[in-house]
């Protein structure tokens, strides 16, 4: 096989296999679709450009994420996006309940909503967390008990008033 052969089996297996989980986490940052859309680009992009050599896959996979979630925290930073308002996009969730409770996490900040993704929808354990978003362990954890506590205060209050 061909050195392009190869270069385009490995890209099409990288985006067969992790499309869906860097959509959910540039989501959870941007809380806007297209946006994310075009961060999982950007993604891609890099990989290609960069073409790191990775020791497993979940080395592969927390290099992706990681490149994500840093492209996230540059398009917030940018005045054209603090400067606009994002059209309203409704969650895609299964169920109503989950409805409720994804609507309730957008409510959080970018990056706790990305520690909440990250954990529960990923399945990623806090040091690995922390490594992907380059905090130390106890900050993380830190983040995410903060964004269970913001949670379940909103959940709370929501379904007292139902």
């Amino acid at each position: 096989m061909d050195q392009s052969r190869l270069a385009d089996d490995f890209i099409n297996r990288v985006v067969e296999s992790y499309a869906d989980t860097l959509l959910r986490v540039s989501f959870a940052y941007l809380k806007n679709r297209s946006d994310a859309e075009d961060v999982v680009q950007e993604v891609y992009l890099k990989l290609m450009q960069r073409r790191p050599l990775f020791k497993n896959q979940d080395h592969e996979k927390a290099w992706l994420i990681r490149v994500a979630v840093n492209l996230c925290k540059n398009r917030l930073k940018t005045a054209w996006f603090r400067k606009t308002i994002p059209l309203e996009e409704s969650i895609p969730t299964a169920t109503p309940g989950e409805s409720r409770v994804m609507e309730a996490v957008f409510t959080l900040p970018p990056q706790e909503r990305a520690i909440v993704q990250l954990f529960y929808f990923e399945g990623y354990m806090i040091k690995e967390i922390a490594a992907i978003i380059g905090r130390k362990e106890s900050t993380t954890g830190s983040l995410l008990y903060r964004a269970r506590h913001k949670l379940k205060t909103i959940l709370k209050e929501e379904f007292d008033h139902d």
